[in-house]
């Protein structure tokens, strides 16, 4: 019998490669639960819906920091700038206080940490979440935005975070 297309899997190497060409925003998502603040860098940030305004990210089902997050009765959406690779790889990395200096926040409106100098923040209340092969698909209902746009995007392409150049 031959092999028909949906029955073959691809890689993971060549997947992965794959996927390193598709250039992504950067955010960093963040929450207070039990007056502890929690936060990650997501690149698979997306708006769903105008209607009512939902907003969506994946998280690694293995991640330690997704807990904290998902028992957090809201969450901030962080859309970074250009020149914030440090704070992304630093809510990134893993063995790290992200939240002590350089680091600069303040509590948002309900008490999610809210970094400074980004281009946006929405304030989110869970809204859904569904376990998607090794990841978890959560989408936010936006409550509150606030937008400051300090610049250019900051990106994340081939494994390296870099900047937006427009076409002239």
């Amino acid at each position: 019998m031959t092999e028909t297309l949906w029955n073959r899997s691809v890689d993971h190497d060549t997947f992965r490669q794959a996927l390193a060409v598709h250039a992504a925003g950067v955010v960093v998502i963040t929450a207070q639960s039990e007056g502890v603040p929690a936060g990650l860098t997501a690149t698979s940030f997306s708006s769903v819906s105008l209607e009512p305004p939902l907003v969506s990210f994946c998280v690694d089902r293995d991640s330690t920091t997704w807990p904290r997050l998902r028992a957090a009765d809201h969450f901030a959406v962080n859309i970074l700038t250009s020149d914030q690779a440090v704070l992304a790889a630093r809510f990134a990395s893993k063995g790290v206080d992200r939240f002590a200096e350089p680091t600069r926040w303040r509590p948002g409106p309900l008490g999610a940490p809210l970094l400074q100098d980004v281009s946006a923040h929405l304030v989110c209340l869970p809204h859904q979440t569904v376990d998607v092969g090794d990841h978890i698909l959560v989408v936010g209902l936006v409550a509150e935005v606030s937008v400051r746009d300090r610049g250019l995007p900051l990106l994340y392409h081939r494994g390296r975070f870099g900047r937006f150049v427009a076409h002239p």
